[in-house]
């Protein structure tokens, strides 16, 4: 290979041709994969998230549960303290002490309703969280079933796939080093602004690949003289001719079938 002081620019349209089409190759490899890697992350994401929530839920029953003891604890003491008053009623000495155990006997009473209000609305409470605990269970499970399949789809693909996009992307950045810094980001911009991501294209029926507009007949034999690189105006792709391309696809071609 001439090196790149020396390249003619011919040798710069003909490495540019072979990037492109060894990008393509590799955008071929990732289309295969297609949504799965994002798919596998997405499902990682929400398992982790299900997991937190039930374990807060679960958190949170046990302190309803907690809470409910508390409750009946407090009822078996008012119960107790009932039981204590009755008693001493029995000993007053006048109307005002009967009055007042009388009124305690009545405060007692009403804090076991309250107490048993509340363990009423905190068993419907932790029914509630159950149902949720449940059903969030059930959603982890299938998504843990769901992430084990598109975990194993993904490891066969790559265990198809990644030895030949490893040798593809060494061998761009060997055609990349042959080329200018200047004109192998002019390259990257090129492809990230289109949709399909050829930089490259050819002419197609004296129109350009990128645009389909007609590109005229002296411009046509300007870029089959390969003096100098040129882009399509519209589009802003870089121009080759087929007789190139076609050149070069028979030479990648043998390279791929090796992979």
């Amino acid at each position: 290979m001439a090196k790149k002081t020396e390249a003619t620019v011919e040798d710069k349209l003909r490495a540019l041709y072979d990037l492109q089409l060894i990008d393509s190759k590799i955008d071929e490899i990732k289309n295969l994969r297609g949504e799965l890697p994002l798919e596998v992350r997405d499902l990682e994401d929400e398992i982790a998230g299900l997991s937190t929530r039930i374990d807060k839920l679960k958190a949170d029953l046990q302190s309803t549960e907690d809470a409910i003891k508390e409750k009946k604890n407090q009822i078996e003491e008012s119960k107790g303290l009932i039981k204590k008053y009755t008693s001493q009623q029995d000993n007053v000495r006048n109307n005002r002490e009967y009055n007042s155990l009388s009124k305690e006997i009545e405060f007692q009473e009403l804090e076991i309703q309250l107490a048993e209000k509340h363990i009423k609305e905190l068993k419907a409470q932790m029914e509630h969280k159950k149902e949720i605990i449940d059903q969030s269970q059930e959603r982890l499970e299938d998504r843990e079933s769901h992430l084990t399949h598109k975990k194993s789809e993904l490891d066969d693909i790559l265990g198809e796939t990644e030895k030949e996009e490893k040798t593809l992307l060494k061998e761009a950045e060997n055609y990349k080093s042959q080329l200018e810094e200047r004109l192998v980001k002019a390259y990257e911009r090129i492809r990230t602004n289109t949709k399909n991501g050829q930089a490259v294209v050819t002419i197609e029926r004296g129109a350009s690949g990128g645009s389909f507009f007609s590109i005229p007949p002296q411009v046509q034999v300007e870029i089959a003289s390969r003096k100098r690189i040129m882009t399509d105006e519209h589009s802003g792709r870089i121009l080759v001719d087929t007789e190139l391309a076609e050149e070069e696809r028979q030479k990648m071609d043998k390279f791929f079938a090796k992979l």
